[in-house]
């Protein structure tokens, strides 16, 4: 099998602030559940793709952010929980916490997407024993939380030991190092180390790490001129899913966001219009299936 899969998450404008230790932002229409998903949307019709939503519980009580995640459902993205209140610590919850931040998330999709989902990935990817245990029990397909990627837990620990030094709080989390060791292939997660192989009824479906472990992550695709993007292609070759991941993030400018947070984020000072060809171009380079990651689970699962 040689796939390829095309997700987002659509993690709300206020999560960003609460990384960034600043004031949550004012009230209204979250872009990312409005401009960040239509063009999501319109970029994988150009492709001529389907791909993966990964969407919040929570931000789905608004009437919008429902109708613009059941319009990528019926327009045939398979739409997945990305848990209900988007807690950095999910993974640091005990059983019980992470049920229910489990079920609330999925009630949530399936009242927005017509239909339960069958994936997860957890905030901040950070995955504990419990989290897939868990997982395995609400009988979930695929779990796609795994970054085995050194260069992304580095630059994470360097920002936030920057927000510290200036005195601003993250709510950001740093997983375990042992996350950088995880499978970069698809896997059943153990029981009692997520990432490492062992015997759970599910399946894992890492973010690919390509040239020098770099994750095909939409901060680097969009951020880098297409030339430079495309050399992370290299040393992926050997994976049966390329597993590209995008933020809803990725798809706006300093326009769509509060000029503390844009300050604050270099990704935001590109025109999404820029941006958006560089995914383009990018994507296109990939001559592999496009598949949504249930489709890929099911066909890599026994």
């Amino acid at each position: 099998m040689t796939a390829a899969s095309l997700s987002i998450d659509l993690d709300p404008l206020g999560c960003y602030h609460r990384l960034h230790g600043i004031a949550p932002p004012e009230a209204g229409d979250d872009p990312v559940y409005g401009r960040a998903t239509e063009r999501y949307g319109e970029l994988c019709e150009r492709l001529g793709i389907r791909g993966t939503v990964f969407a919040v519980g929570e931000p789905l009580a608004a009437p919008a952010a429902a109708a613009a995640v059941r319009r990528l459902a019926r327009a045939g993205h398979e739409v997945a929980n990305h848990s209900f209140s988007h807690d950095y610590g999910l993974s640091r919850r005990d059983r019980d916490g992470i049920a229910r931040e489990l079920r609330s998330g999925a009630a949530a999709v399936e009242a927005a997407a017509g239909r339960p989902p069958v994936g997860f990935r957890a905030p901040g990817y950070a995955l504990s024993a419990a989290l897939v245990a868990e997982l395995a029990s609400q009988g979930y397909l695929y779990d796609s939380s795994a970054l085995p990627a050194p260069p992304y837990w580095i630059a994470k620990a360097g920002a936030m030991a920057l927000l510290a030094l200036a005195g601003r709080r993250s709510a950001a989390i740093l997983d375990r190092p042992r996350a950088m060791l995880a499978p970069r292939v698809p896997y059943r997660p153990s029981e009692r180390e997520p990432y490492a192989r062992g015997g759970l009824p599910l399946v894992e479906l890492p973010v690919t790490a390509g040239a020098l472990r770099v994750p095909l992550v939409g901060t680097f695709l969009a951020g880098l001129p297409a030339a430079a993007a495309s050399l992370l292609l290299a040393g992926t070759a050997a994976t049966p899913l390329a597993n590209v991941e995008l933020h809803g993030l990725d798809f706006l400018d300093a326009s769509d966001a509060s000029p503390a947070l844009a300050s604050r984020r270099p990704d935001l000072r590109i025109p999404a219009s820029r941006k958006l060809a560089r995914l383009e171009a990018f994507l296109r380079r990939i001559d592999r299936e496009w598949l949504t990651l249930e489709t890929a689970a099911a066909r890599l699962g026994p």
